[in-house]
């Protein structure tokens, strides 16, 4: 679930005005709020890490790298500039104890008619990062860049969390996948941020939209889930868009501990099960019950941590093979060859685990996918999914899945699935688009031995999060322009 969508920015906030506010005399400097409670914005006006006035500075940053240029042709021209605020606000964590976390708002600027007046906002939750000083509120970070590029720059206000755990959380975990956390965390970013629109130019419409990839479309169902839900009388979702996210987490651990082991599995697997374990307690009673000897050590601080998700590997910290045998075995040659390599020596998890998970029902671990499962609600206002058919890392099951189950109660009319692999989801104009990124990856021989490997390696953190952007961009302006 992690998106490493490259951008090419680490020079953009050199390209043009940054400035930080939380300096100079108390007379000048934001107000400060100490209390604790949720939603509570620290620093009101947050900082301003960045600033591109008008779209046209923001469309020649992009355009100082290949790798912008490329997201351009995507995301199309700019209309508007950007102003980048870094926030800090107040939250809970996995056993609802009080903690901080961090995040962004990306307010557009310029003359443009998008980029003034009423605007519409957008929540956006991002995608698995294994590295702690991760930061949405950076155009520095591809991420940030990819959805300021989307939305920002098209007019939209962005807000945006870091998760607890991240950046200059004070928590020691990251809730990975805890539906009722994860939601609460973007509730409270956005909380956040509207107390601070009226002093940093954001002019709210009332239009509020969700969206995320990867980890991000997880938390951008739950927290749409816990809007409707829980929030009601706060909150009122115009409509949310998720992207390749695990919805159906009953069903992806038994596909995973079946050895139908998905791509970087032994990064998310550990992520999960600490989460789960400092919300619970019940997990297991030791972390060498479950990991074998050459990696227990440090495990359930080691993510989010200093590494990069590659150093994980090089450095030994993580091994590639999650178990130790028994690969599932489907007949389907793509997916065979992609759990056979998710499985043998050296490997993370120990058999024995393994093993009491499979022939225990009850498990502590099926409880916990069962609580943080998806596949739980009946929406009632327009929901889109997005997703690449072919995706090695969140397998596409999980939004057929969870279209299936919305359609069970009623609510197909408010669903919309798409499919950047299908030019009848998503149009003959950007399906050819992605079909061409394919090819272009499977030429590239810096991304794997063989042009199969090579498009396995970038289909879900580099090919598909720009594509299922666009298709949801689009449908948000359908909702907008249909009134509903």
């Amino acid at each position: 679930m992690k998106t490493t969508y490259s951008l090419g920015l680490a020079a953009l906030a050199a390209a043009v005005l940054t400035a930080c506010s939380g300096g100079g005399d108390v007379a000048t400097g934001p107000s400060i709020d100490l209390t604790n409670g949720r939603g509570t914005l620290v620093a009101n006006p947050p900082a301003l890490l960045a600033s591109f006035p008008a779209a046209a500075d923001f469309a020649a940053a992009l355009s100082a790298s290949s790798s912008g240029r490329s997201l351009l042709a995507v995301a199309g021209a700019p209309k508007c500039g950007i102003n980048f605020h870094y926030m800090e606000y107040n939250t809970v964590g996995g056993q609802n104890e009080a903690t901080n976390a961090t995040g962004g708002i990306m307010v557009p600027t310029g003359t443009d008619a998008a980029c003034s007046g009423p605007r519409p906002v957008l929540l956006y939750s991002h995608g698995t990062t294994v590295e702690k000083g991760f930061n949405m509120a950076s155009p520095n970070t591809s991420e940030a860049g990819l959805v300021a590029a989307m939305y920002a720059a098209q007019g939209w206000i962005v807000v945006t969390s870091n998760y607890v755990g991240y950046d200059a959380s004070r928590s020691s975990y990251h809730p990975y996948l805890n539906g009722e956390q994860q939601s609460n965390d973007m509730i409270d970013a956005l909380r956040a941020a509207r107390k601070a629109f009226s002093k940093i130019g954001a002019n709210d419409s009332g239009k509020l939209f969700l969206s995320g990839y990867s980890q991000g479309g997880y938390v951008s169902m739950a927290t749409h889930k816990a809007m409707q839900t829980n929030y009601a009388s706060e909150f009122k979702v115009t409509a949310s868009g998720n992207m390749s996210g695990p919805y159906s987490l009953v069903k992806t651990f038994q596909t995973v501990f079946a050895g139908g082991v998905n791509a970087g599995g032994t990064v998310f697997t550990p992520m999960i099960l600490t989460s789960w374990q400092k919300a619970y307690g019940n997990i297991y009673t030791s972390p060498s019950d479950v990991y074998e000897a050459a990696y227990v050590n440090g495990i359930e601080s080691l993510l989010p941590g200093p590494l990069t998700f590659n150093q994980l590997f090089t450095t030994g910290k993580l091994p590639q093979k999650l178990f130790a045998s028994g690969a599932l075995v489907t007949g389907d040659p793509s997916l065979d060859a992609l759990f056979a390599a998710g499985v043998g020596t050296p490997n993370l998890i120990k058999q024995s685990w393994r093993q009491s998970v499979l022939t225990t029902p009850t498990h502590p671990a099926w409880v916990a996918a069962a609580k943080n499962d998806l596949l739980s609600w009946t929406p009632n206002r327009p929901v889109a999914m997005c997703m690449g058919a072919a995706d090695p890392t969140v397998f596409a099951t999980n939004t057929s899945e969870m279209a299936t189950y919305i359609a069970s109660k009623g609510a197909g009319s408010l669903m919309t699935v798409m499919n950047v692999e299908d030019a009848a989801t998503v149009g003959p104009t950007l399906a050819g688009a992605f079909a061409a990124a394919k090819g272009a990856a499977a030429a590239d021989p810096s991304l794997g031995a063989s042009p199969a490997e090579r498009v396995v390696s970038a289909y879900h953190g580099s090919l598909v999060p720009p594509f299922c952007n666009v298709a949801v961009r689009t449908y948000f302006q359908n909702v907008l322009a249909s009134g509903l």
